[in-house]
């Protein structure tokens, strides 16, 4: 009998970043639900149709994942219906960019809730079946700019070094029970926003670049295919950068 896929939940599964890691955690094998935001559901029908046009059955499922009881409802649902989750990315992200001295208290609470408030809503209701199992993976999907800060983006730039700490405090819970905790930091990566920049922004960020070039939500993916490959056990605690020489640390 040929042994059960692993169930993998991506939180802002939909995104582009998202899209490109479901999809290929889908043809690596696993079994993938794509979370998306209450607001998306129609979007994400879509979404799913694209990936079963591809060939791929990626199911999706609504929570908003700023919400601790929303986020325990969306990993019961998923839990009953495919079994415990094996593989998580937190990946559900948002921006709200503004200098310091003009950022008001709901830019600062918004972005903290989607970006780091969530890893902890969604982590805690995985990660007792992680433990039983004896098996887990998490990758937090963090940015180069909670690494070096960026101007204008003192909450996201907090939010996403804030989920290094995270995972660097957890990975050192789950090592003894096979349970890895990683984080990824993507530089400027080519997706629907980023294609949207006027053109000369989008090439003076480009120049900065030593590889002259953004990434590709594929090699976002692949870095994240890396992490949670079950060979790859005795790696936990990394912050993995794919940022093309944008920040070396």
């Amino acid at each position: 009998m040929a042994e059960q896929a692993r169930v993998a939940l991506v939180t802002g599964g939909i995104g582009g970043i998202g899209t490109a890691i479901c999809q290929r955690l889908a043809r690596d094998g696993y079994r993938v639900v794509a979370n998306c935001h209450p607001s998306e559901v129609e979007a994400a029908a879509a979404w799913r149709a694209d990936c079963a046009g591809e060939g791929l059955d990626i199911e999706t499922i609504a929570a908003d994942v700023a919400s601790f009881e929303d986020s325990a409802r969306m990993i019961g649902e998923i839990k009953s219906r495919l079994g415990p989750v094996s593989v998580l990315i937190n990946c559900a992200g948002i921006t709200r960019d503004k200098t310091f001295r003009k950022m008001e208290p709901a830019q600062w609470e918004a972005v903290i809730n989607v970006n780091l408030n969530s890893v902890y809503n969604v982590t805690r209701g995985v990660w007792e079946d992680m433990l039983e199992q004896g098996y887990g993976r998490i990758v937090n999907i963090a940015s180069v700019n909670g690494q070096r800060g960026q101007f204008g983006q003192a909450n996201y730039s907090a939010a996403k070094a804030g989920m290094h700490g995270f995972t660097m405090a957890l990975a050192q819970e789950g090592a003894s029970k096979g349970v890895t905790v990683n984080t990824v930091s993507p530089g400027y990566v080519e997706t629907a926003m980023t294609l949207a920049m006027r053109d000369d922004v989008r090439e003076g960020i480009i120049a900065g670049i030593p590889m002259r070039r953004m990434g590709t939500p594929a090699e976002i993916a692949a870095a994240v295919a890396f992490l949670v490959a079950p060979e790859n056990g005795y790696v936990t605690g990394v912050n993995l950068p794919v940022n093309g020489g944008l920040f070396i640390h």
